[in-house]
């Protein structure tokens, strides 16, 4: 019953009037799991990328936020073109929402080692309203909507270095019923990152993914890992906004084909007393492949 009470009091701050804003779900994992907010991503990774992600958001918290992610994504044989679909499941107590959506990627060398990609992203995105009780006081409708919405990006970089640009929803999206509303409003993404050899065994990885959404406040991402041994990622991460966090991961190449990673996310603002913090793991399947003349280099980003 008490937790009850905080999450309706968190969805009355955070939905305030009956006003429902929807975004995207953020990630702590965010650099492995680009291609969801930047469709000029598909088939960057030179082979065929499976990932599956799943965030446990406040724990402790009755009804809490989880969000899972399912995305597959290759090139064509001439490389030049990637083609990419996704799914993003995220709910919110007994608000839920669905995005599918498909990537398109065309690219270019900029040089030896550069490549430029433009990315086009299109689908649709069901929001759903279950509310058993529909004598609550806050919030006592049921809804289900389906909306077509599309979006795009740039994407550029090396095997060391990466800088993009995306608006992933370009549509605005109004659903309306009475006394509630739910607001679809488009997102704009800048990402970077860049790879720095440390030592024969190590490498230093930065990486930063900055939100500005129409109405609402920016987001900024800021993450610092290292490599050892092209196996294991250790790292960092902090979140400046309202909410802000800091985060620990870790992330493991199990086989040549497959990677597992965990990150444990803590909050720093009000919410904090009320939760255990936050949970998520990835998985990522890659299949290998051999170039003539030896093994396919690294895929850093």
């Amino acid at each position: 019953m008490e937790n009850s009470i905080k999450l309706t009091c968190v969805m009355f701050v955070v939905m305030s009037a009956g006003i429902y804003a929807q975004q995207l779900p953020q990630f702590t994992q965010y650099m492995y799991n680009t291609i969801s907010v930047n469709p000029a991503y598909a088939g960057s990774r030179e082979t065929l990328n499976v990932t599956a992600l799943h965030r446990n958001q406040w724990v402790g918290l009755e009804g809490n936020p989880t969000t899972s992610t399912l995305s597959v994504h290759t090139p064509l044989r001439n490389d030049n073109i990637g083609l990419g679909i996704s799914y993003i499941g995220d709910q919110l107590g007994f608000e839920k929402t669905n995005y599918v959506y498909g990537d398109f990627s065309y690219s270019v060398l900029l040089g030896r080692e550069v490549k430029l990609s433009l990315g086009l992203k299109a689908g649709f995105t069901n929001y759903r309203l279950d509310n058993p009780d529909l004598n609550d006081p806050f919030f006592n409708s049921n809804f289900n909507s389906w909306n077509p919405n599309f979006g795009a990006g740039a994407f550029i970089g090396s095997n060391k270095w990466y800088i993009g640009a995306s608006v992933p929803r370009i549509l605005n999206t109004d659903l309306n019923e009475g006394e509630f509303e739910a607001l679809e409003r488009n997102s704009y993404y800048a990402i970077g990152g860049v790879v720095l050899d440390i030592s024969e065994t190590v490498k230093f990885k930065p990486t930063i993914i900055a939100k500005f959404t129409n109405g609402a406040p920016a987001t900024y991402d800021i993450t610092a890992s290292f490599l050892f041994n092209e196996k294991f990622w250790l790292g960092a991460s902090y979140r400046f906004n309202d909410a802000s966090n800091f985060g620990v991961m870790m992330d493991y190449q199990v086989a040549r084909d497959f990677r597992i990673g965990y990150a444990y996310d803590l909050p720093t603002a009000t919410i904090r007393p009320y939760t255990g913090g936050t949970h998520e793991i990835i998985l990522i399947y890659e299949l290998f492949k051999r170039r003539l003349g030896g093994v396919k280099s690294p895929r850093y980003f």
